[in-house]
């Protein structure tokens, strides 16, 4: 990521400038060699405050996407006595990653680094960012305050891990999670960020497309749970207790927030205040509309009845689907999209995990991982022009094929990367703390043997 310093005559150089357009209409403007290098830079490399703005709005809406949204979401799916477990967990996840990636993180993603794996430990605690650092943005010569890229990109970083303990919620000791977190964050998450979204990356220079994080962020994760479920183990009486959402209310309510914040995960991706912005926002309107669509008419079909509980699911697939895509498909490619995440993952959710019996509890990589891979492979897609998609950049002929090539090789990478790094992570944990809590901490709930409170009194 280019950083650059914008000197304090900012000022003095547009009205510099302005006076040699002047000049220029009238036909006394100097020579071009007159104009100091220093100001040209200025005139170069511009930031704009509705950038800024709207960039600081997404930020905040990524973090109301994790606390309270998915952490109702989730809290709303267990059961009532681990309700508080889960909302700490997702409190805790948050704080620990944002010290994590001021600290070393952000180096380690974006810290200027030429190797295509890691960006190296250059700006460890921030070292040589200030309040006049610039960070480049998509259009040449535009760009926002390093520290708004750096506060945006943190909180992708902590709702990533926050996303993974919906595999195991209900049966996982409180430091397990956290030590889990830290680590799977420093070898996972940062590695794979560097790799998709820096120009020095790996998949990045592959030319994979990836607009708000259908790697980085859903497959990253998805399999991380995917193998959680495996590693931790059953819930205690799975198949033998109820084990409904205690509160399909509380799952509505952080569905919809998720939507509502989605729009500055998506959009705010776009770095800048434009037509980009505008076109993702909308993408994440119609394919999350086609996604709950497409979930309700399969469970109609299959089921006999629409559930609140399929239109949330089928509300988070679109959104996860469309995440890659949304900066370059266009808002009808977007609503197949949706249904076609939909429908996969309704797949996932309803008969193969069942049919191979791991208890993935919220049904984490059944959404984010699985519709992750579906967005990821439809952006090759749909972002071709035929199918009302951007198509490559500078006018280059789109070629859907070898770009579906490309972001399967992406896929690919990522989910052996985050895999090794998991099953490692998750022994290392087990070692260390013990995955699992006591039978019958488990049986009583996590609310009272882990935090020693309830989320509801009689």
């Amino acid at each position: 990521m280019r950083l650059l310093k914008i000197p304090t005559l900012a000022l003095a150089a547009n009205a510099l400038f302005a006076a040699l357009a002047f000049a220029q209409d009238t036909g006394i403007a100097p020579a071009p060699e007159a104009v100091p290098a220093d100001v040209a830079a200025v005139v170069a490399d511009a930031m704009d405050k509705g950038d800024v703005a709207w960039m600081l709005v997404s930020t905040a809406l990524v973090l109301f996407m994790i606390i309270p949204g998915l952490a109702l979401f989730y809290g709303g799916l267990v059961r009532a006595k681990n309700m508080l477990s889960v909302l700490m967990q997702c409190t805790m996840i948050t704080a620990v990653v944002i010290i994590i990636y001021t600290l070393y993180g952000y180096s380690m993603a974006f810290g200027g680094s030429t190797s295509p794996y890691w960006g190296g430990l250059a700006k460890v605690f921030l070292s040589g960012v200030d309040a006049s650092s610039m960070s480049a943005t998509f259009t040449k010569g535009v760009v926002i305050p390093e520290y708004v890229f750096i506060a945006f990109q943190m909180t992708f970083a902590c709702i990533t891990p926050a996303l993974i303990v919906g595999a195991f919620a209900e049966r996982i000791k409180f430091s397990a999670v956290v030590l889990f977190t830290i680590l799977w964050v420093t070898f996972a998450y940062f590695p794979i960020a560097h790799m998709v979204w820096d120009a020095n990356g790996l998949i990045y220079g592959w030319g994979a497309l990836d607009f708000a994080g259908g790697t980085v962020v859903h497959i990253n994760a998805g399999i991380a749970a995917l193998i959680g479920s495996f590693m931790v183990g059953k819930r205690q009486g799975l198949g033998r207790d109820n084990m409904a959402p205690h509160s399909m209310t509380l799952t509505m309510v952080g569905a919809s927030i998720l939507w509502v914040g989605w729009f500055g995960f998506n959009a705010g991706s776009n770095l800048e205040a434009n037509g980009g912005a505008a076109l993702a926002m909308m993408n994440t309107f119609t394919a999350t509309a086609g996604a709950i669509v497409a979930w309700a008419l399969i469970e109609t079909f299959a089921r006999g009845k629409a559930s609140m509980l399929g239109a949330a699911s089928g509300l988070v697939a679109g959104l996860v689907a469309v995440t890659p895509a949304a900066g370059t498909v266009g808002p009808v490619g977007a609503i197949v999209l949706g249904a076609i995440a939909s429908a996969v993952c309704y797949f996932f959710v309803a008969v193969v995990k069942p049919k191979f019996g791991y208890d993935d509890s919220l049904d984490v990589f059944g959404i984010h991982g699985v519709g992750g891979i579906i967005g990821a492979v439809g952006t090759g897609i749909f972002t071709a022009p035929s199918l009302g998609g951007t198509g490559a950049a500078a006018g280059a002929e789109y070629a859907m094929a070898a770009q579906t090539v490309t972001q399967v090789w992406g896929i690919g990478v990522t989910v052996v990367w985050t895999a090794i790094v998991a099953v490692v992570a998750y022994k290392i944990v087990d070692l260390v703390v013990g995955l699992r809590p006591s039978v019958e901490a488990e049986r009583e709930g996590l609310d009272l043997t882990s935090h020693g409170e309830v989320a509801y009194h009689s």
